[in-house]
């Protein structure tokens, strides 16, 4: 009998810490590669979530350290508006 493989991919652990950031609140790229385990891989999580289209998963609340909005696979425009609608000061 074979074990299933539990194991998730880099890019899972991404989608999975974005997930649970809530509304209202940001975290930047580098600490979402840290979170998911690879603290060097902050441009990575950028193209992962630029290549994410699912709703669930708020990537929009994911910014630069320096506290830019940073890209969002929506247009920029976009994710100021949403992250302004919910409640994010800076934006």
């Amino acid at each position: 009998m074979r074990k299933e493989n539990t194991k998730q991919s880099f890019r899972e652990k991404v989608l999975a810490t974005v997930k649970e950031i809530p509304k209202g609140k940001t975290c930047s790229y580098k600490e979402v590669a840290i979170r998911a385990g690879s603290p060097m891989a902050f441009r990575a999580v950028g193209n992962i979530l630029n290549r994410n289209h699912d709703k669930k998963i708020p990537c929009h609340r994911v910014i630069c350290s320096n506290g830019n909005a940073g890209g969002y696979n929506r247009g920029n425009k976009m994710k100021r508006r949403i992250l302004a609608e919910e409640g994010v000061a800076s934006f």
